[in-house]
């Protein structure tokens, strides 16, 4: 069930807003900050929020806690400073010490959430970007904001948002929708209705540039990968390999192809 921060969050929004137009500086900043991690997201302040966390000479604003293990790192900016997203480039250097998987940016009324991962250097993707600039903003705003909640951090809520946003993000879907099987059902469908029959090539080259930029940026290079289905063993009678792309509808060689081995239902 989702916790509901609307009113406190209302509350507390004309304070972030009026530091931002006074240009409160980056320690007064904090502070209130602090206020609110206590008093909207449910953290103690004696026990699960500690102040500048430090590595190397570098500090981080604030570290989280839940179940006395830091589970958010917050990189504060002073009220009315422009957020970027190198600004959390100190923050990632300590998380990759300490495999610390989230990192939130925030001048007090705009929230920049980050998921970060280790496999090949550092890397980080937006997990949500809010806002508590006007009324409008605010209802999407509690709704994301309620998943860095004590309890919602307690109750994996954070997590399961994330495998999800990552599940329907665009890298995500591109590799669902170039792949051969779901190109062939594109091409049927297109030879039904137009009667013509459409290289695999130039059908992936029109999906992709149905893409933003930005969504072309999070897919990458364009690859169509070729499944290819793999009987499950048994001791009695292991099946044979089944081709899943017809032998005689190739993929063009110009395309880059990636092989995937899925197993048989």
């Amino acid at each position: 069930m989702e916790i509901d921060i609307r009113k406190p969050l209302r509350r507390f929004a004309p304070h972030f807003i009026q530091a931002r137009d006074a240009g409160l500086n980056e320690a007064d900043t904090v502070l209130r900050l602090c206020r609110f991690f206590e008093e909207v997201l449910g953290y103690d302040g004696l026990q699960d929020i500690s102040r500048e966390a430090q590595m190397k000479n570098k500090y981080v604003d604030v570290c989280l806690k839940v179940d006395d293990r830091v589970r958010l790192l917050v990189e504060a900016k002073a009220a009315g400073q422009q957020l970027r997203d190198r600004h959390i480039e100190q923050a990632q250097a300590y998380a990759s010490q300490n495999n610390y998987r989230w990192v939130v940016l925030t001048n007090g009324v705009d929230w920049h959430l980050y998921h970060l991962t280790f496999d090949e250097g550092i890397e980080y993707e937006r997990a949500f970007v809010v806002s508590l600039a006007t009324e409008e903003t605010l209802e999407e705003a509690a709704g994301k904001l309620a998943l860095l909640h004590k309890q919602a951090i307690k109750k994996d809520q954070l997590e399961e948002f994330w495998e999800k946003a990552a599940a329907l993000g665009p890298a995500s879907i591109a590799k669902a929708l170039f792949s051969t099987s779901v190109l062939m059902l594109l091409r049927r469908e297109i030879r039904r209705d137009a009667g013509l029959l459409i290289d695999h090539e130039d059908l992936a080259k029109s999906l992709h540039e149905m893409f933003s930029a930005e969504a072309r940026e999070q897919i990458g290079p364009l690859r169509i990968r070729k499944r290819r289905r793999v009987a499950r063993r048994t001791e009695q009678a292991p099946k044979q390999v089944a081709g899943a792309v017809d032998a005689t509808d190739p993929v063009p060689a110009r395309v880059e192809t990636i092989k995937e081995e899925v197993p048989e239902s």
